[in-house]
């Protein structure tokens, strides 16, 4: 068995390395879009991620202050706005259902939806999530009159 056949000398491998001077600058060129793509799609999705929690959070805060007694609506929305303001989220609206919380008896619900438009909390102009709403929901039920 020839052992000159299975290694090559150091000579002959700069002669290799040179005859693709081109194959690296071809190989980033078609690799590097396709990168830098998936990195700015993978921040994206975590943006939307965090839009989505943080209008889940404002919705149970905003919960958890209607189910205190002689809570009012206002107050809701003030709590619910507050947590927005803190994440840093854009455009939001608020609902609450039914509209006076004040009257709710004990034992039925009351629903606090928050939505934000994807658009205007977007860290690039994504075409995914273009024109798209995110919601969070919370429902509670009144404890006590």
């Amino acid at each position: 068995m020839r052992r000159d056949l299975y290694t090559r000398s150091p000579k002959c491998r700069r002669l290799h390395q040179r005859r693709r001077p081109g194959a690296s600058v071809v190989e980033f060129a078609v690799c590097a879009p396709l990168m830098v793509m998936l990195l700015l799609s993978t921040i994206e999705a975590t943006s939307m991620i965090y839009l989505k929690q943080s209008l889940t959070i404002a919705a149970y805060e905003g919960g958890r202050t209607a189910i205190i007694p002689g809570a009012t609506s206002a107050e809701v929305e003030a709590d619910c706005q507050q947590v927005l303001t803190d994440r840093d989220v854009q455009s939001a609206t608020i609902d609450i259902t039914p509209s006076n919380i004040t009257p709710v008896k004990a034992g039925n619900y009351i629903v606090v939806e928050v939505s934000a438009p994807c658009n205007a909390n977007s860290l690039f102009a994504s075409w995914f999530y273009s024109g798209r709403t995110l919601t969070g929901r919370a429902e509670v039920m009144k404890e006590y009159d």
